[in-house]
């Protein structure tokens, strides 16, 4: 239990660390001259090494046992990389903030992932995760209302601080999940009495997992398209409201973030429940319903309580696919020994539609307006809608809440086909 709560304790210091000043950049940055053109640019800029690099910290994870050193790495890095930014608005040192912010946070993902199936098994990942994003969204919540108050009363350098001293805390947590507590085996999608070769070892590239498990690929693919309209919407709607005079920057930056995190913890907290009821896919096409309304009602209410609507949609889109996705990812590659390479890979490719969405929204906002922009990432993202329906059948069956109990009295995946077309091409390649 003390592993558990230590767990948990991460999540919640490490939500403000990953984020670093990632929410307050737009504002930040607005404020000393830039057009959100560039801020946009920047934003993908970073995205796109954060892309590049999930994939291969995703097997990385799978291969060391070393995942806490990963996470305090992680987030040392990202406390050094803010503290560049502060120090130089300069163009390349803020694209090398973002750059190396992005980078080092890539494995933080699929470790949190790993660590918690490791100390857990796949019997309890749901509701373990779930408590970890509970935990994760509340240490938004309460970073984003700090950083707010610091920032208006003490300008943005107080932010800076506020994000070193979670970075030590989540250190100081991190060090307090016994090392004994995690199974390595398990950690990957093992159970710890596999000793198969094509299970147990090799390496399998992140793009061949990808292609041969045909429902993590229309996840990854609707997930793309989903956060290509999603990912600009938070700080366009903060540089639209401060761009209409409608108040404060880091005093509207930390309202949009708190509500969103609020209603998150709120659907981090049901999402295991509505798994167990409903199923993964029911739960992850309730996400996607929420984001073309909320373009919509972004596009409307460009005023300072508009902001209500439109992050409580984004709370509960986030805040259950925070819990489906991960949860489903372990599921469907259970016995391939590659779950965090899989979950890498998956965060590659819904990178890779973030990456763009800022560039997209920026240079929409700029050039047409924030109405229209907000319109046409709501409308890109149907794109995720029309997939998932359109897959459904096949998927339905591979999303379905429960699989079944395997010899070892751990829920069983609701295929095998993944597992078993891994361990194929891992024996036809040795």
């Amino acid at each position: 239990m003390k592993t558990r709560r230590a767990l948990e304790a991460l999540n919640f210091f490490m939500a403000d660390v990953q984020a670093g000043i990632g929410p307050f950049l737009g504002v930040f940055l607005q404020a000393r001259g830039w057009g959100t053109d560039m801020i946009g640019i920047v934003m993908s800029m970073g995205g796109i090494a954060g892309m590049l690099a999930t994939s291969p910290a995703g097997a990385l994870v799978d291969g060391t046992r070393h995942k806490r050193a990963l996470i305090v790495i992680a987030g040392v890095m990202t406390v050094l990389a803010s503290g560049l930014l502060w120090a130089s608005h300069d163009y390349r040192m803020v694209v090398a903030s973002q750059v190396v912010t992005a980078i080092t946070g890539a494995a933080i993902g699929p470790a949190m992932a790993g660590i918690t199936l490791g100390v857990v098994r796949q019997s309890g990942f749901d509701r373990q995760f779930g408590r970890n994003q509970v935990a994760n969204h509340a240490g938004n919540v309460v970073a984003a209302v700090l950083s707010g108050w610091l920032g208006w009363r003490y300008g943005f350098g107080a932010v800076f601080a506020l994000s070193a001293a979670f970075g030590v805390l989540a250190i100081v947590a991190a060090m307090m999940i016994r090392s004994d507590a995690i199974d390595h085996q398990v950690a990957r999608g093992l159970t710890s009495a596999e000793s198969h070769p094509g299970r147990a070892g090799g390496h399998v590239s992140g793009l061949r997992i990808l292609l041969q498990c045909r429902p993590l690929l229309v996840l990854a693919a609707a997930l793309a398209l989903f956060h290509l309209g999603n990912a600009a919407m938070l700080p366009l709607y903060g540089l639209a409201i401060v761009a209409a005079h409608q108040g404060d920057p880091s005093a509207l930056t930390a309202q949009t973030i708190v509500i969103a995190q609020a209603v998150m913890v709120v659907a981090a907290m049901l999402a295991n429940r509505l798994i167990r009821r409903y199923g993964y896919w029911w739960v992850i096409l309730l996400t996607f319903l929420a984001l073309p309304v909320r373009g919509l009602i972004a596009a409307s209410l460009i005023q300072a309580w508009g902001v209500v609507p439109v992050q409580a949609l984004d709370g509960i889109g986030a805040g259950l696919q925070s819990v489906a996705v991960p949860a489903l990812v372990v599921r469907l590659l259970h016995g391939t020994g590659h779950v965090n390479a899989g979950q890498g890979v998956v965060m590659t490719v819904q990178a890779a539609g973030a990456a763009l969405s800022p560039a997209l929204g920026g240079l929409l906002a700029q050039h047409f307006g924030y109405p229209v922009a907000f319109m046409a990432l709501g409308a890109i993202s149907t794109g995720s809608l029309a997939l998932w329906l359109y897959c459904g059948a096949g998927l339905r069956h591979a999303c379905r809440a429960h699989g079944g109990v395997d010899r070892d009295g751990v829920d069983a995946p609701p295929s095998a086909s993944c597992a078993e077309q891994l361990i194929e091409t891992h024996e036809r390649d040795t």
